[in-house]
């Protein structure tokens, strides 16, 4: 049997950003619920200049590695399965500059939710060898560069 892992303390505030404000403590496939936390920030900033729109994801990547850095060291765990913070980043990647609109949308969420989890080449090896919070919201960030890439090909190929 293994080895129950540390939860977060949730009196503190980078714990609860880290684990998506609860999202990540789901019993089942927290990365998906984490994901899903990154829907209604998409649904504001999707509306804003492309200007904007890379500063707040500036921001989230930011807060991102120091977030999720601590709450990794805090419970000394790399890249917990609790962490989402990672995921809320990668969604907002994938779904950069892609027409808004809800099939967008979910098609931005099953791909990068796809690359996430198959881990092709070289997020695989990113989440391997790099380490602290640059490793944990690195690996997502790739995913949600690939997700991205196969919806600006599908925009651009079907005049959206």
């Amino acid at each position: 049997m293994a080895e129950p892992r540390p939860g977060p303390d949730w009196r503190n505030p980078v714990h609860v950003l880290a684990f998506g404000l609860g999202a990540g403590a789901a019993p089942v496939a927290p990365g998906t619920a984490g994901t899903l936390v990154a829907l209604p920030l998409y649904a504001v900033a999707a509306g804003l200049p492309l200007p904007a729109y890379l500063a707040v994801l500036g921001v989230v990547v930011a807060a991102g590695v120091a977030i999720c850095g601590r709450t990794a060291a805090d419970l000394g765990v790399h890249d917990h399965p609790g962490i989402v913070w990672d995921e809320i980043a990668g969604l907002l990647v994938a779904l950069c500059g892609v027409p808004v609109g809800w099939a967008w949308t979910v098609a931005g969420f099953v791909l990068f939710r796809l690359f996430d989890i198959l881990k092709p080449w070289p997020i695989h090896w990113v989440d391997r060898r790099v380490g602290g919070g640059v490793g944990i919201m690195a690996d997502d960030l790739l995913a949600g560069l690939y997700a991205a890439a196969l919806l600006h090909a599908a925009a651009w190929w079907l005049g959206a």
